[in-house]
Protein backbone atom coordinates (compact mmCIF):
# COMPACT_ATOMS: atom_id res chain seq x y z
CA UNK A 1 0.00 0.00 0.00
CA UNK A 2 1.29 3.29 -0.74
CA UNK A 3 2.12 6.35 1.58
CA UNK A 4 -0.67 9.39 2.24
CA UNK A 5 -0.29 12.65 3.98
CA UNK A 6 -1.68 15.83 3.40
CA UNK A 7 -0.02 19.45 4.10
CA UNK A 8 -1.60 21.76 6.42
CA UNK A 9 -2.30 25.09 4.54
CA UNK A 10 -0.49 28.24 5.82
CA UNK A 11 -3.23 29.59 7.83
CA UNK A 12 -3.50 26.05 9.58
CA UNK A 13 0.39 26.06 9.89
CA UNK A 14 -0.11 29.52 11.61
CA UNK A 15 -2.52 28.29 14.44
CA UNK A 16 0.22 25.83 15.40
CA UNK A 17 2.73 28.17 14.87
CA UNK A 18 0.71 30.45 17.42
CA UNK A 19 0.08 28.23 20.19
CA UNK A 20 2.56 28.40 23.75
CA UNK A 21 1.77 27.36 27.38
CA UNK A 22 -0.81 29.78 27.90
CA UNK A 23 -2.03 30.43 24.29
CA UNK A 24 -4.29 27.51 23.49
CA UNK A 25 -5.72 27.52 19.89
CA UNK A 26 -8.57 24.89 20.02
CA UNK A 27 -11.82 25.78 19.39
CA UNK A 28 -15.14 24.32 21.35
CA UNK A 29 -18.56 24.31 22.33
CA UNK A 30 -20.44 22.95 25.06
CA UNK A 31 -23.76 21.56 23.75
CA UNK A 32 -26.62 21.09 25.77
CA UNK A 33 -29.49 18.20 25.31
CA UNK A 34 -32.58 17.58 26.68
CA UNK A 35 -33.50 14.47 28.66
CA UNK A 36 -34.75 12.46 25.75
CA UNK A 37 -34.23 8.58 24.85
CA UNK A 38 -30.38 8.55 25.83
CA UNK A 39 -30.86 9.72 29.71
CA UNK A 40 -31.59 7.14 31.89
CA UNK A 41 -32.27 7.61 35.63
CA UNK A 42 -30.35 10.58 36.15
CA UNK A 43 -27.42 9.41 33.48
CA UNK A 44 -27.35 8.84 29.67
CA UNK A 45 -26.08 5.91 27.57
CA UNK A 46 -22.36 6.47 27.31
CA UNK A 47 -22.38 3.64 25.21
CA UNK A 48 -24.77 4.72 22.52
CA UNK A 49 -23.11 8.40 22.30
CA UNK A 50 -19.53 6.36 21.59
CA UNK A 51 -21.08 4.13 19.29
CA UNK A 52 -22.78 6.43 17.11
CA UNK A 53 -19.54 8.80 17.07
CA UNK A 54 -17.62 5.72 15.55
CA UNK A 55 -19.94 5.30 13.28
CA UNK A 56 -19.68 8.73 12.02
CA UNK A 57 -15.86 9.19 11.80
CA UNK A 58 -15.71 7.91 8.49
CA UNK A 59 -17.49 10.85 7.07
CA UNK A 60 -14.63 12.88 8.76
CA UNK A 61 -11.00 11.69 8.22
CA UNK A 62 -9.10 14.29 9.47
CA UNK A 63 -10.38 12.85 13.00
CA UNK A 64 -8.13 9.68 12.96
CA UNK A 65 -5.13 12.04 11.54
CA UNK A 66 -1.95 12.78 13.28
CA UNK A 67 0.18 15.52 12.69
CA UNK A 68 3.66 14.48 11.37
CA UNK A 69 7.02 16.92 10.25
CA UNK A 70 8.43 17.28 7.15
CA UNK A 71 12.54 16.90 8.09
CA UNK A 72 14.67 20.37 7.38
CA UNK A 73 11.73 22.79 6.61
CA UNK A 74 9.71 21.34 9.55
CA UNK A 75 6.09 21.71 7.97
CA UNK A 76 3.74 20.20 9.13
CA UNK A 77 1.29 17.00 7.39
CA UNK A 78 -1.85 14.80 8.48
CA UNK A 79 -0.80 11.32 8.56
CA UNK A 80 -3.41 8.66 9.77
CA UNK A 81 -2.91 7.78 12.66
CA UNK A 82 -1.88 4.12 13.04
CA UNK A 83 -2.91 3.80 16.72
CA UNK A 84 -6.17 5.87 16.84
CA UNK A 85 -8.22 4.80 20.24
CA UNK A 86 -11.93 6.38 20.33
CA UNK A 87 -11.60 5.85 24.16
CA UNK A 88 -9.08 8.59 24.44
CA UNK A 89 -11.12 11.12 22.45
CA UNK A 90 -14.40 10.33 23.73
CA UNK A 91 -14.69 10.79 27.49
CA UNK A 92 -17.82 10.33 30.09
CA UNK A 93 -18.03 12.41 33.82
CA UNK A 94 -20.69 13.54 35.79
CA UNK A 95 -21.65 16.52 37.76
CA UNK A 96 -21.91 16.77 41.13
CA UNK A 97 -25.26 17.01 42.78
CA UNK A 98 -27.28 19.20 42.09
CA UNK A 99 -25.50 19.91 38.68
CA UNK A 100 -26.30 23.37 38.17
CA UNK A 101 -24.88 25.58 34.73
CA UNK A 102 -22.75 27.29 37.19
CA UNK A 103 -21.14 23.50 37.82
CA UNK A 104 -21.23 22.85 34.16
CA UNK A 105 -19.56 26.16 33.55
CA UNK A 106 -16.73 25.45 35.92
CA UNK A 107 -16.43 22.08 34.73
CA UNK A 108 -15.86 23.69 30.48
CA UNK A 109 -13.43 26.28 31.56
CA UNK A 110 -11.47 23.61 33.25
CA UNK A 111 -11.35 21.19 29.87
CA UNK A 112 -10.78 24.23 27.65
CA UNK A 113 -7.55 25.17 29.62
CA UNK A 114 -5.79 21.74 28.50
CA UNK A 115 -4.36 21.69 25.85
CA UNK A 116 -4.86 19.13 23.32
CA UNK A 117 -1.63 15.77 22.94
CA UNK A 118 -0.29 16.86 19.32
CA UNK A 119 1.22 13.01 19.46
CA UNK A 120 -2.49 12.23 18.81
CA UNK A 121 -5.41 13.80 16.87
CA UNK A 122 -6.41 16.84 17.72
CA UNK A 123 -9.62 16.25 19.43
CA UNK A 124 -11.96 15.74 22.16
CA UNK A 125 -15.45 14.89 22.95
CA UNK A 126 -16.55 14.86 26.92
CA UNK A 127 -19.85 13.62 26.96
CA UNK A 128 -21.29 14.96 30.26
CA UNK A 129 -24.82 13.45 32.87
CA UNK A 130 -26.13 14.57 35.49
CA UNK A 131 -27.30 17.98 35.00
CA UNK A 132 -29.92 19.46 36.95
CA UNK A 133 -33.15 18.85 34.57
CA UNK A 134 -32.28 15.39 33.75
CA UNK A 135 -30.14 16.44 30.56
CA UNK A 136 -27.29 16.13 29.28
CA UNK A 137 -24.55 18.01 27.68
CA UNK A 138 -21.16 17.44 25.11
CA UNK A 139 -17.88 19.67 25.40
CA UNK A 140 -15.94 19.55 22.57
CA UNK A 141 -12.43 20.50 21.96
CA UNK A 142 -10.63 20.76 18.23
CA UNK A 143 -7.42 22.24 17.32
CA UNK A 144 -7.94 25.66 14.66
CA UNK A 145 -5.83 23.91 12.80
CA UNK A 146 -8.57 21.32 11.76
CA UNK A 147 -11.21 23.69 10.99
CA UNK A 148 -12.90 27.15 11.26
CA UNK A 149 -16.42 27.67 12.26
CA UNK A 150 -18.03 27.55 9.15
CA UNK A 151 -16.37 23.91 8.55
CA UNK A 152 -17.85 23.04 12.03
CA UNK A 153 -21.16 23.35 11.03
CA UNK A 154 -20.32 20.56 8.60
CA UNK A 155 -19.36 18.59 11.32
CA UNK A 156 -22.27 19.18 13.73
CA UNK A 157 -24.16 17.70 10.66
CA UNK A 158 -22.25 14.89 10.85
CA UNK A 159 -23.40 13.77 14.15
CA UNK A 160 -26.58 15.35 14.77
CA UNK A 161 -29.51 14.82 12.52
CA UNK A 162 -32.93 16.98 11.62
CA UNK A 163 -35.36 14.45 13.29
CA UNK A 164 -34.79 12.05 16.17
CA UNK A 165 -34.13 8.67 15.33
CA UNK A 166 -32.31 5.80 17.60
CA UNK A 167 -30.89 3.91 15.15
CA UNK A 168 -27.12 3.59 14.37
CA UNK A 169 -25.32 2.13 11.16
CA UNK A 170 -22.52 -0.14 11.82
CA UNK A 171 -18.97 1.85 10.49
CA UNK A 172 -17.47 0.64 7.83
CA UNK A 173 -13.84 -0.82 8.27
CA UNK A 174 -11.13 1.78 8.63
CA UNK A 175 -7.39 0.72 7.71
CA UNK A 176 -4.97 3.31 8.72
CA UNK A 177 -3.37 4.14 5.40
CA UNK A 178 0.91 4.07 5.67
CA UNK A 179 2.19 7.39 6.63
CA UNK A 180 5.81 8.02 5.15
CA UNK A 181 9.10 8.10 6.74
CA UNK A 182 11.33 10.87 6.76
CA UNK A 183 13.01 10.74 4.23
CA UNK A 184 10.02 9.73 1.94
CA UNK A 185 8.33 12.88 2.88
CA UNK A 186 11.58 14.97 2.45
CA UNK A 187 11.80 14.10 -1.44
CA UNK A 188 8.34 13.89 -1.91
CA UNK A 189 7.79 17.63 -0.94
CA UNK A 190 11.07 18.32 -3.16
CA UNK A 191 9.11 17.12 -6.36
CA UNK A 192 5.70 18.59 -5.58
CA UNK A 193 7.54 21.86 -5.07
CA UNK A 194 9.05 20.87 -8.73
CA UNK A 195 5.95 20.56 -10.04
CA UNK A 196 4.08 23.23 -8.97
CA UNK A 197 6.70 25.37 -10.81
CA UNK A 198 6.31 23.38 -13.70
CA UNK A 199 2.54 23.77 -13.71
CA UNK A 200 3.11 27.70 -13.57
CA UNK A 201 4.93 27.66 -16.40
CA UNK A 202 2.63 25.81 -18.01
CA UNK A 203 -0.05 27.45 -16.75
CA UNK A 204 1.93 30.81 -18.10
CA UNK A 205 1.90 29.90 -21.63
CA UNK A 206 -1.47 28.66 -21.88
CA UNK A 207 -2.52 32.69 -20.95
CA UNK A 208 -4.15 34.14 -24.05
CA UNK A 209 -3.25 37.07 -25.72
CA UNK A 210 -6.36 39.37 -23.92
CA UNK A 211 -4.98 39.60 -20.17
CA UNK A 212 -7.19 42.59 -19.36
CA UNK A 213 -9.28 40.47 -17.02
CA UNK A 214 -6.37 39.00 -15.42
CA UNK A 215 -4.66 41.83 -14.89
CA UNK A 216 -7.53 43.60 -13.89
CA UNK A 217 -7.73 40.79 -11.73
CA UNK A 218 -4.10 41.20 -9.64
CA UNK A 219 -4.79 45.30 -9.53
CA UNK A 220 -8.13 44.08 -7.57
CA UNK A 221 -6.43 42.13 -5.53
CA UNK A 222 -3.52 44.21 -4.73
CA UNK A 223 -6.05 47.23 -3.92
CA UNK A 224 -7.46 44.99 -1.08
CA UNK A 225 -4.16 44.35 -0.12
CA UNK A 226 -3.38 47.65 0.68
CA UNK A 227 -6.27 48.26 1.87
CA UNK A 228 -6.05 45.22 4.71
CA UNK A 229 -2.55 46.28 5.79
CA UNK A 230 -3.31 50.36 6.56
CA UNK A 231 -6.52 49.41 7.94
CA UNK A 232 -4.65 49.02 11.42
CA UNK A 233 -2.92 45.63 11.47
CA UNK A 234 0.64 47.26 11.58
CA UNK A 235 -0.68 49.52 14.49
CA UNK A 236 -0.65 48.31 18.00
CA UNK A 237 -4.69 48.30 19.60
CA UNK A 238 -5.02 50.66 22.36
CA UNK A 239 -4.76 49.37 26.34
CA UNK A 240 -8.07 48.67 28.20
CA UNK A 241 -8.63 46.53 31.12
CA UNK A 242 -9.77 43.41 28.91
CA UNK A 243 -6.50 42.80 27.78
CA UNK A 244 -2.59 41.74 29.44
CA UNK A 245 -0.84 39.29 30.25
CA UNK A 246 -2.29 35.56 29.95
CA UNK A 247 -1.97 32.82 31.61
CA UNK A 248 -3.27 28.83 30.85
CA UNK A 249 -5.83 29.04 32.83
CA UNK A 250 -9.67 30.00 31.59
CA UNK A 251 -13.02 30.46 32.79
CA UNK A 252 -15.88 29.32 30.50
CA UNK A 253 -19.19 31.75 30.39
CA UNK A 254 -22.63 32.52 28.45
CA UNK A 255 -26.01 34.14 27.49
CA UNK A 256 -28.58 33.47 25.31
CA UNK A 257 -30.66 36.37 22.89
CA UNK A 258 -33.60 35.82 21.13
CA UNK A 259 -32.49 36.04 16.92
CA UNK A 260 -36.34 36.97 16.60
CA UNK A 261 -35.41 40.23 18.90
CA UNK A 262 -31.99 40.67 16.60
CA UNK A 263 -33.22 40.68 13.71
CA UNK A 264 -36.11 43.16 14.88
CA UNK A 265 -33.32 45.55 15.53
CA UNK A 266 -32.45 44.94 12.23
CA UNK A 267 -35.04 45.80 10.21
CA UNK A 268 -35.44 48.68 12.60
CA UNK A 269 -32.10 50.53 11.84
CA UNK A 270 -30.73 48.64 8.56
CA UNK A 271 -27.70 46.44 8.15
CA UNK A 272 -27.19 43.62 9.43
CA UNK A 273 -27.61 40.32 11.81
CA UNK A 274 -23.51 40.65 12.10
CA UNK A 275 -23.99 44.70 12.84
CA UNK A 276 -26.46 44.40 15.44
CA UNK A 277 -23.94 41.32 17.15
CA UNK A 278 -20.61 43.97 16.70
CA UNK A 279 -22.84 47.02 17.68
CA UNK A 280 -24.36 44.59 20.83
CA UNK A 281 -20.85 44.04 22.05
CA UNK A 282 -19.46 47.74 21.54
CA UNK A 283 -22.14 48.45 24.26
CA UNK A 284 -21.74 45.62 26.18
CA UNK A 285 -17.97 46.44 26.43
CA UNK A 286 -18.90 50.62 27.57
CA UNK A 287 -21.05 49.34 29.63
CA UNK A 288 -18.46 46.68 31.60
CA UNK A 289 -16.06 48.88 31.52
CA UNK A 290 -17.95 51.72 33.10
CA UNK A 291 -19.42 49.80 35.96
CA UNK A 292 -17.04 46.70 36.50
CA UNK A 293 -13.49 48.43 36.02
CA UNK A 294 -14.10 51.75 36.98
CA UNK A 295 -13.40 53.77 33.65
CA UNK A 296 -14.56 56.87 33.32
CA UNK A 297 -16.52 58.61 29.61
CA UNK A 298 -13.73 60.73 29.14
CA UNK A 299 -11.22 57.69 28.90
CA UNK A 300 -13.77 55.62 27.08
CA UNK A 301 -13.88 58.44 24.55
CA UNK A 302 -10.27 58.51 23.17
CA UNK A 303 -10.26 54.79 23.15
CA UNK A 304 -10.42 52.93 20.19
CA UNK A 305 -11.38 49.64 20.99
CA UNK A 306 -10.76 47.08 18.13
CA UNK A 307 -12.08 43.90 17.24
CA UNK A 308 -11.38 40.84 14.98
CA UNK A 309 -14.11 39.25 13.23
CA UNK A 310 -13.09 36.35 10.96
CA UNK A 311 -15.32 36.36 7.71
CA UNK A 312 -15.63 33.37 5.62
CA UNK A 313 -14.09 32.96 2.15
CA UNK A 314 -15.37 29.18 1.65
CA UNK A 315 -16.92 28.85 -1.55
CA UNK A 316 -20.56 28.07 -1.64
CA UNK A 317 -18.66 24.49 -3.24
CA UNK A 318 -16.43 24.24 -0.14
CA UNK A 319 -19.00 22.40 2.49
CA UNK A 320 -18.03 19.71 4.07
CA UNK A 321 -14.13 20.64 3.40
CA UNK A 322 -11.67 20.62 6.47
CA UNK A 323 -9.04 23.51 7.12
CA UNK A 324 -9.75 26.82 7.75
CA UNK A 325 -10.95 29.13 4.93
CA UNK A 326 -11.54 32.16 6.77
CA UNK A 327 -9.91 36.23 6.63
CA UNK A 328 -9.94 38.73 9.17
CA UNK A 329 -12.03 42.03 9.39
CA UNK A 330 -10.21 44.80 11.57
CA UNK A 331 -13.77 46.73 13.26
CA UNK A 332 -13.27 49.73 15.39
CA UNK A 333 -16.06 49.43 18.09
CA UNK A 334 -17.30 53.20 19.37
CA UNK A 335 -17.39 52.75 22.92
CA UNK A 336 -16.78 55.63 23.21
CA UNK A 337 -20.57 56.61 22.11
CA UNK A 338 -23.26 56.57 24.60
CA UNK A 339 -26.37 56.58 21.81
CA UNK A 340 -26.81 52.91 21.08
CA UNK A 341 -28.69 54.30 17.94
CA UNK A 342 -25.68 56.03 16.97
CA UNK A 343 -23.08 53.05 17.62
CA UNK A 344 -24.90 51.09 15.40
CA UNK A 345 -24.93 53.71 12.73
CA UNK A 346 -21.35 53.88 12.87
CA UNK A 347 -20.61 50.27 12.62
CA UNK A 348 -23.03 49.85 9.85
CA UNK A 349 -20.50 52.74 8.43
CA UNK A 350 -17.86 51.32 9.03
CA UNK A 351 -18.69 47.41 7.47
CA UNK A 352 -19.85 48.91 4.58
CA UNK A 353 -16.48 50.56 4.01
CA UNK A 354 -14.50 47.37 4.48
CA UNK A 355 -17.03 45.61 2.21
CA UNK A 356 -16.15 48.06 -0.33
CA UNK A 357 -12.63 48.02 0.18
CA UNK A 358 -12.61 44.08 0.12
CA UNK A 359 -10.79 43.55 2.50
CA UNK A 360 -11.40 40.19 3.49
CA UNK A 361 -9.94 39.64 0.13
CA UNK A 362 -7.04 41.00 0.69
CA UNK A 363 -6.24 39.42 3.90
CA UNK A 364 -6.99 36.01 1.90
CA UNK A 365 -4.29 37.17 -0.82
CA UNK A 366 -1.58 37.71 2.07
CA UNK A 367 -2.72 34.72 3.24
CA UNK A 368 -1.78 32.81 -0.47
CA UNK A 369 1.28 35.00 -0.83
CA UNK A 370 2.52 33.15 2.32
CA UNK A 371 1.90 30.11 0.89
CA UNK A 372 5.64 28.93 -0.60
CA UNK A 373 7.12 30.94 2.13
CA UNK A 374 9.01 28.30 4.93
CA UNK A 375 7.18 27.56 7.80
CA UNK A 376 9.92 29.45 9.93
CA UNK A 377 9.06 32.69 8.58
CA UNK A 378 5.07 31.88 8.59
CA UNK A 379 5.40 31.14 12.13
CA UNK A 380 7.41 34.60 12.80
CA UNK A 381 4.91 36.71 11.09
CA UNK A 382 2.32 35.06 13.11
CA UNK A 383 3.79 35.47 15.90
CA UNK A 384 5.02 39.20 15.42
CA UNK A 385 1.44 39.97 14.31
CA UNK A 386 -0.04 38.81 17.73
CA UNK A 387 2.32 40.11 20.04
CA UNK A 388 1.67 43.35 18.29
CA UNK A 389 -1.44 43.09 19.37
CA UNK A 390 -3.19 45.39 16.47
CA UNK A 391 -6.75 44.07 18.00
CA UNK A 392 -8.34 44.03 21.22
CA UNK A 393 -10.94 41.04 21.29
CA UNK A 394 -11.80 38.16 18.71
CA UNK A 395 -15.43 38.08 18.05
CA UNK A 396 -16.57 35.43 15.14
CA UNK A 397 -20.57 35.03 14.41
CA UNK A 398 -21.24 31.35 12.56
CA UNK A 399 -25.01 31.28 11.36
CA UNK A 400 -26.31 27.66 12.12
CA UNK A 401 -29.67 25.89 11.08
CA UNK A 402 -33.24 27.56 12.11
CA UNK A 403 -34.52 24.04 13.04
CA UNK A 404 -34.43 21.51 15.71
CA UNK A 405 -31.41 19.12 15.55
CA UNK A 406 -30.91 15.47 17.64
CA UNK A 407 -28.29 13.59 19.01
CA UNK A 408 -30.15 10.50 18.10
CA UNK A 409 -33.49 10.91 19.98
CA UNK A 410 -32.38 13.68 22.06
CA UNK A 411 -32.95 17.18 21.25
CA UNK A 412 -30.39 19.73 21.06
CA UNK A 413 -31.15 22.92 22.86
CA UNK A 414 -28.41 24.96 23.38
CA UNK A 415 -24.58 25.04 21.80
CA UNK A 416 -22.21 28.00 22.95
CA UNK A 417 -18.94 28.63 21.17
CA UNK A 418 -15.73 29.32 21.86
CA UNK A 419 -12.74 30.89 19.95
CA UNK A 420 -9.21 30.84 21.84
CA UNK A 421 -7.47 34.07 23.16
CA UNK A 422 -4.84 35.51 21.71
CA UNK A 423 -2.17 36.07 23.27
CA UNK A 424 -2.89 39.46 25.36
CA UNK A 425 -6.39 39.35 25.16
CA UNK A 426 -8.61 38.51 28.33
CA UNK A 427 -11.95 37.41 26.42
CA UNK A 428 -12.92 36.01 23.48
CA UNK A 429 -16.79 36.29 21.99
CA UNK A 430 -17.91 33.49 19.85
CA UNK A 431 -21.85 33.42 18.40
CA UNK A 432 -23.69 30.80 17.00
CA UNK A 433 -27.40 30.51 15.57
CA UNK A 434 -29.71 28.07 16.16
CA UNK A 435 -33.45 27.03 16.12
CA UNK A 436 -34.37 31.06 16.78
CA UNK A 437 -31.30 31.76 19.29
CA UNK A 438 -28.33 33.28 19.40
CA UNK A 439 -26.02 32.03 21.58
CA UNK A 440 -22.72 33.65 22.97
CA UNK A 441 -20.07 31.61 24.56
CA UNK A 442 -17.43 33.78 26.42
CA UNK A 443 -13.87 32.53 26.74
CA UNK A 444 -12.30 34.60 29.16
CA UNK A 445 -8.76 34.45 31.00
CA UNK A 446 -8.82 32.99 34.68
CA UNK A 447 -7.01 36.09 35.94
CA UNK A 448 -7.82 38.73 33.64
CA UNK A 449 -11.38 38.17 33.87
CA UNK A 450 -12.63 36.83 37.76
CA UNK A 451 -15.59 39.05 36.84
CA UNK A 452 -16.95 37.02 33.22
CA UNK A 453 -19.98 36.68 34.36
CA UNK A 454 -20.62 40.21 34.61
CA UNK A 455 -19.17 40.83 31.22
CA UNK A 456 -22.11 38.34 30.16
CA UNK A 457 -24.71 40.30 31.86
CA UNK A 458 -23.22 43.46 30.30
CA UNK A 459 -23.88 41.96 27.11
CA UNK A 460 -27.30 40.59 28.06
CA UNK A 461 -28.14 44.97 28.90
CA UNK A 462 -26.77 45.99 25.93
CA UNK A 463 -29.27 43.68 23.71
CA UNK A 464 -32.33 45.06 25.68
CA UNK A 465 -30.82 48.61 25.46
CA UNK A 466 -30.02 48.44 21.53
CA UNK A 467 -33.69 46.96 21.12
CA UNK A 468 -35.41 49.53 22.90
CA UNK A 469 -33.89 52.66 21.55
CA UNK A 470 -33.92 51.46 17.66
CA UNK A 471 -37.86 51.10 18.95
CA UNK A 472 -37.81 54.37 20.39
CA UNK A 473 -36.01 55.96 17.47
CA UNK A 474 -38.12 54.84 14.37
CA UNK A 475 -41.46 55.88 16.79
CA UNK A 476 -40.14 59.30 17.20
CA UNK A 477 -39.30 58.97 13.33
CA UNK A 478 -42.74 58.13 12.46
CA UNK A 479 -44.00 60.98 14.80
CA UNK A 480 -42.14 63.38 13.41
CA UNK A 481 -42.64 62.22 9.49
CA UNK A 482 -46.68 62.60 10.38
CA UNK A 483 -46.08 66.18 11.63
CA UNK A 484 -44.60 67.10 8.52
CA UNK A 485 -47.39 65.30 6.64
CA UNK A 486 -50.42 67.34 5.44
CA UNK A 487 -53.94 66.11 7.57
CA UNK A 488 -56.84 65.04 5.85
CA UNK A 489 -60.12 66.16 5.96
CA UNK A 490 -62.95 63.89 7.42
CA UNK A 491 -66.70 64.17 6.65
CA UNK A 492 -67.25 64.15 10.57
CA UNK A 493 -68.62 67.67 10.63
CA UNK A 494 -65.36 69.02 8.88
CA UNK A 495 -62.91 68.45 11.84
CA UNK A 496 -59.29 67.29 10.28
CA UNK A 497 -57.90 63.94 11.60
CA UNK A 498 -54.98 61.98 10.99
CA UNK A 499 -54.24 58.05 10.93
CA UNK A 500 -51.00 57.27 12.36
CA UNK A 501 -49.25 54.29 10.38
CA UNK A 502 -49.25 51.40 11.90
CA UNK A 503 -45.02 50.90 14.15
CA UNK A 504 -42.79 48.56 13.36
CA UNK A 505 -43.67 45.05 15.83
CA UNK A 506 -41.13 44.20 18.18
CA UNK A 507 -38.81 41.33 18.74
CA UNK A 508 -39.91 39.13 22.07
CA UNK A 509 -37.72 38.91 24.87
Amino acid sequence: MSTHYDRLSPLDASFLALESRTTHMHVGAVTIFEAGPLSEDGGVDFAKVRSHIASRLHLIPRYRQRLAWVPLEQHPVWVDDEHFNLDYHVRHIALPHPGSEEQLKQLAGRIMSQQLDRAKPLWEITVVEGLVDGGFALISKTHHCMLDGVAGVDLMAVLLSPVPSDEIEPPPPWEPRPAPNGTELLVKEASRRISRVLASATHIREIPGDIGSVVGDVAHRLRAVGASLTSGWLVPADASPLNGQVGPNRRFDWLRSDLAEVKTIKNLLGGTVNDVVLTTVAGGVRRFLLEHRGLSEELLAEMEFRVMAPVSVRSSSGGGTLGNQVAMWLVPLPVGEPDPVRRMEIIQAETERLKATDQALGAATIVRMSAGAPLTLVSLGARLAANARPFNMTVTNVPGPQFPLYLLGSRLEATYPLVPLWEGHGVGIALFSYAGGLFWGLNGDYDLMPDLAGFAAALGLAVEELHDAAAEAVARRTDEEMADEPQASSSDGGRKTTKAPERPPLGTR
